[in-house]
């Protein structure tokens, strides 16, 4: 699942849930209902989440077909 992919870049990168919300500029609580699937993802924030990986959105958001 994507969120889940978002989860384990995250930890894979060393990162906090505190850590990358505010490399993006968002609060710990909305980042994590994001990973939780309890808010609906935007591109906005998707670009941000993606650019903190030095990745493109679709890597990150996407699965493989």
């Amino acid at each position: 699942m994507i969120m889940n992919k978002l989860k384990e870049l995250r930890i894979k990168n060393g990162y906090t849930i505190a850590k990358i919300a505010k490399l993006i500029g968002l609060s710990p609580t909305y980042y994590w209902q994001l990973e939780n699937k309890q808010r609906r993802l935007y591109y906005e924030i998707a670009i941000k989440i993606a650019k903190v990986f030095s990745l493109k959105p679709d890597d990150v958001f996407y699965d493989d077909l």
